[in-house]
This record gives structure tokens, sequence and C-alpha cells, in this order.
């Protein structure tokens, strides 16, 4: 399993817009193989910004590698660029190859 991350700095006051632009996207997502699930997380509010980490997560390394060269990927991310003003500087990117899961009761 691969987990895929990039943090948002959002500026102030612009956090709803950029949830909106978020939750009105067609991802393509569920059209790609070895995709499992999606979060789109808040996290902490500093001065000048909000934090925010897109989180995915793939059946395995390659399956998300697949993806980044896919055309999905482009529909995906057409226009990702309108919405520079929302953003203090550039999405940051980590990857992470899972070496353990604990679940819970179900």
């Amino acid at each position: 399993m691969f987990i895929a991350m990039n943090r948002f700095r959002i500026a102030k006051g612009s956090e709803a817009a950029f949830e909106q632009v978020w939750l009105s996207r067609d991802s393509h997502l569920d059209k790609v193989p070895g995709f499992v699930e999606f979060h789109l997380l808040k996290g902490p509010e500093a001065e000048d910004h909000t934090l925010y980490a897109s989180h995915t997560i793939w059946a395995s390394k390659a399956a998300f590698e697949d993806w980044t060269q896919s055309e999905a990927f482009r529909a995906a991310h057409k226009g990702a660029g309108d919405n520079k003003p929302l953003y203090l500087g550039p999405p940051q990117f980590e990857g992470f190859e899972v070496r353990q899961t604990v679940g819970g009761k179900k």
C-alpha cells in the first residue's frame, strides 16, 4: 500500500473557496486501477494560512505512479493553476510506503 499526500498552505479567508474547488471537482480517481481512498484534510491555522492536505491511498506505489501518467490525472488537474490566489506557494508532496496497518473493530 502507498499513501500520497499534498500539503497546501491556504491564505487566511480563502478556506471556503479552496474547499469548494475540491468538493466540486471531478477527481476521476474512481476510474483508476489501484485507487483505494481519498481524504481532504483541514489542519491547523497559522497567522497567515490554514493547512490542508489531500491524502490518497493506493494499492501500490506503482498504481500511484501510473495515475500520475494517466489521462485521468491530466483531466483531474486541468485548470489547477486557475486558483493560485488561494495558495501561499506550491503544494508540498509527500509519499509513503505503508509498513504496518492496524485495523479497528468493525
